[in-house]
């Protein structure tokens, strides 16, 4: 009996011994969804003679809900920082602030417009995008007070 070579009729073989391999981007946080990637595994995994303690699943399962509130806090926190510096931007138009350029030349000049396009907001003086954080004084102007 002969065996023909069926490499032209050959099926791409599938499963777990499957010769293509799939990349997989590590994450670098734990999130909801790795947590109940985990929980799930051990629930399929656990010894049917020994399930696991119905005290232990609730403290994981609060675990859980705890990291669920403490992303949302995050987030809030973030969303708080971002709007703060957004309004402190926005308050120094018109008025004369200070900075130090990247050659560390101290200069001072009036902020005349805010742009909130990137991360941190910039602040045009004197014709030149100033990044808030690099502003290290303001000054309002000095109004003039007339003469009695």
């Amino acid at each position: 009996m002969t065996i023909d070579a069926l490499a032209a009729n050959a099926v791409a073989p599938t499963g777990m011994y499957s010769s293509t391999t799939t990349t997989r981007t590590p994450n670098q946080s734990m999130d909801s969804e790795v947590f109940m990637s985990l929980l799930v595994t051990q629930l399929q995994n656990q010894d049917p003679s020994s399930p696991m303690d119905t005290n232990e699943m609730i403290a994981q399962t609060t675990q859980l809900a705890m990291m669920e509130k403490l992303t949302e806090m995050a987030t809030a926190s973030e969303e708080g920082f971002s709007l703060q510096m957004r309004t402190s931007a926005a308050a120094l138009v018109g008025e004369t602030v200070t900075y130090t350029n990247a050659d560390g030349v101290e200069i001072t000049g009036l902020a005349s417009s805010v742009s909130f396009a990137n991360a941190v907001p910039m602040v045009t003086v004197n014709g030149e995008a100033v990044a808030l954080d690099v502003i290290s004084g303001v000054t309002s102007p000095v109004e003039a007070t007339p003469a009695a």
